[in-house]
């Protein structure tokens, strides 16, 4: 029993590992061409070049500290709006009926529209650059957000609520004694979501002409033919994606003990 974790480890690796195999195969067959997709050698040294490179020895080589840095920037601001008001209006909708009449309408129709379908209205509102992408991050973001607090809060029993009440604990000490930790499930899968999702928009977001980030690489490869570089730019997105789910999971741990019984 105590060896059973250990192969456990490997699960995440095998689908990953598989892709990589069958692309060495692909690729060593010449089965797809190179401009299509490149073979994985190809893809290390522009990964390293863009990583690790002088900068200026070559188009991207060297730009990914200062395109990650201005990445993570947008994703955290519009990921830190969405959650401050998501989740403490997602709770109160859950829990107040009026509240919820109140906003229910018009979160709904909000979340109806397509995501790009706003990149043209904050383009002229807020023009190219940090302003529009925080934007379409945060507004992508709210809606998973909030209605999984929703949900959550709306899940906890008001028995428990009551017995609170008789105990003399009151009412800001029972939000976060009893009904923060009853919904935190939904709260973490709201989260987890939203920052899932800011990922996503972020691209949208780098994809109108910035000078810096991901996304803008990605975009400027494209124009340019380099697929080895827009590989890189969708793998090093997957990989803080994941990182920043890591850490969002690590900090609710540690800061709420019922974060630290969901899986």
């Amino acid at each position: 029993m105590n060896d059973r974790p250990k192969p456990y480890r490997l699960l995440p690796w095998i689908i990953p590992g598989v892709l990589v195999i069958a692309w060495f195969v692909v690729s060593e067959t010449g089965r797809v061409p190179g401009y299509l997709l490149p073979h994985p050698k190809d893809i290390g040294k522009a990964g390293y070049a863009y990583i690790f490179g002088l900068e200026g020895a070559g188009s991207y080589a060297g730009r990914f500290l200062t395109d990650a840095t201005a990445s993570l920037l947008r994703v955290a601001m519009g990921f830190f709006l969405a959650a401050s008001l998501g989740v403490p209006l997602g709770i109160l909708s859950g829990r107040i009926d009026w509240v919820d009449k109140l906003l229910s309408a018009s979160v709904n129709g909000v979340r109806a529209v397509p995501g790009i379908s706003w990149l043209p209205l904050s383009l002229v509102w807020f023009g190219i650059g940090m302003k529009t992408t925080v934007f379409l991050v945060s507004l992508a973001a709210f809606f998973p957000i909030y209605l999984n607090a929703a949900a959550g809060a709306r899940a906890v029993s008001p028995i428990l609520l009551q017995a609170g009440a008789m105990m003399g604990v009151g009412r800001i000490r029972g939000t976060f004694a009893i009904l923060i930790p009853g919904a935190m499930s939904h709260l973490m899968a709201g989260l987890r979501l939203g920052l899932g999702i800011s990922w996503a928009y972020l691209v949208l977001g780098e994809l109108t002409g910035v000078s810096s980030g991901l996304g803008a690489v990605i975009m400027d490869a494209r124009m340019s033919g380099q697929i080895d570089v827009i590989i890189v730019g969708i793998a090093l997105i997957a990989l803080l994606g994941q990182s920043s789910d890591y850490l969002l999971r690590s900090l609710l741990r540690m800061l709420f003990k019922s974060a630290r019984r969901t899986p």
